[in-house]
């Protein structure tokens, strides 16, 4: 079953093409759409929702065309927007019931799905504030809420986690998830944050510059390596635990690598490939020979940004004058991979 489907889609402004021939199919579950800011993610949205006609190509949600069927296309989809769009000088009540009547829903099934929608989102206590006083992780959870008050089909979450710190981002990304597996409606969520969609979704969809770079599992980017992944606690006798290991595993003829290109966390692991069995008995001694305690050791997997970065790679040099869109992708993919570590994103790595 195809939720959406796209072909040759283009989006064209007088000095701008926010998307370029763009064809994809994405099936059920929780998909992300990831690319930079300005790759087209928010105008792929508006086009789907029906609010804005393409210049060419076609497109179609839950098998409905958007160029000729956008009030029932948005009958059956809810839409989170990343702007803030909130009255302040109502309560979440009001405006989620607002919105579920605008649905379509009679008056007490708007009250009774608004009472369930917020309990979900985890606003119950806090229903009748008036939105002006929330939290911006609040006030999320009210855009949350209101795509969700009129049970649809599929959601599309437009960067969903902005403005919000590590615990908050956690909590949002575990609500999204738990809106495919509780409730069985797919969701599209954008963000420009490569790690979220890699704990997050299903399915992975990038595109830079309006145009697809890559669409695939979520599986088919984090790959298991044969590189094992070794972390340590330090010592009274070894302050530095992760130098000790590496020096040690060095001179038992076991050569390490690199902190695995400036990922987070990767600086306090030692990275090595495993031949076998015997790699991780041999570890597993040196750890016990230095007194240093084993945090973990696992094979390690690669992380979306360095999936692209050695794609990048392998594209060659762009014509002379010219910025090849995977360019644009690699410096895009090393900026969001600092800005998950400077954010705090706990499972960055």
């Amino acid at each position: 079953m195809t939720v959406i489907a796209t072909e040759s889609l283009s989006k064209r402004y007088p000095r701008v093409t926010a998307l370029d021939r763009l064809s994809m199919d994405i099936g059920p579950g929780v998909t992300g759409l990831v690319g930079a800011n300005g790759a087209g993610k928010s105008t792929l949205i508006k086009i789907l929702l029906g609010l804005s006609p393409a210049t060419e190509g076609r497109a179609a949600v839950l098998g409905l065309d958007v160029a000729t069927s956008g009030g029932e296309i948005r009958e059956r989809v809810g839409y989170m927007p990343e702007h803030d769009c909130l009255p302040p000088d109502v309560s979440a009540t009001e405006f989620v019931v607002h919105m579920a009547r605008m649905s379509g829903l009679p008056p007490a099934a708007a009250r009774e799905r608004t009472a369930d929608t917020l309990r979900h989102v985890g606003l119950y206590e806090e229903r009748y504030r008036p939105i002006g006083g929330y939290s911006t992780g609040m006030k999320q959870r009210v855009k949350l809420a209101q795509a969700l008050v009129h049970d649809p089909q599929l959601v599309f979450l437009d960067e969903p986690t902005n403005g919000l710190d590590p615990v908050g981002r956690d909590e949002m990304l575990g609500l999204i998830r738990r809106v495919h597996t509780d409730f069985g409606i797919s969701v599209l969520v954008t963000s420009h944050l490569l790690g979220e969609l890699e704990r997050t979704c299903d399915h992975v969809v990038v595109i830079d510059g309006g145009k697809l770079l890559r669409s695939s599992s979520t599986t088919d980017f984090t790959q298991t390596t044969t590189t094992l992944a070794v972390e340590v606690t330090d010592s009274d006798e070894h302050p530095d635990g992760t130098g000790a290991l590496r020096k040690a595993l060095q001179g038992r003829g076991v050569a390490t690598q690199d902190d695995g290109g400036g990922l987070p966390g990767a600086g306090h692991t030692v990275l090595l490939e495993a031949e076998g069995e015997e790699t991780y008995d041999l570890v597993r001694d040196v750890v016990a020979d230095l007194g240093l305690g084993l945090v973990r050791m696992e094979q390690r997997r690669h992380h979306i940004a360095e999936v692209f970065r050695s794609n990048d790679e392998q594209q060659g040099e762009p014509a002379p004058g010219h910025e090849a869109p995977s360019e644009r992708a690699a410096a895009w993919a090393a900026t969001a991979a600092a800005a998950e570590q400077t954010g705090g994103a706990r499972d960055a790595r």
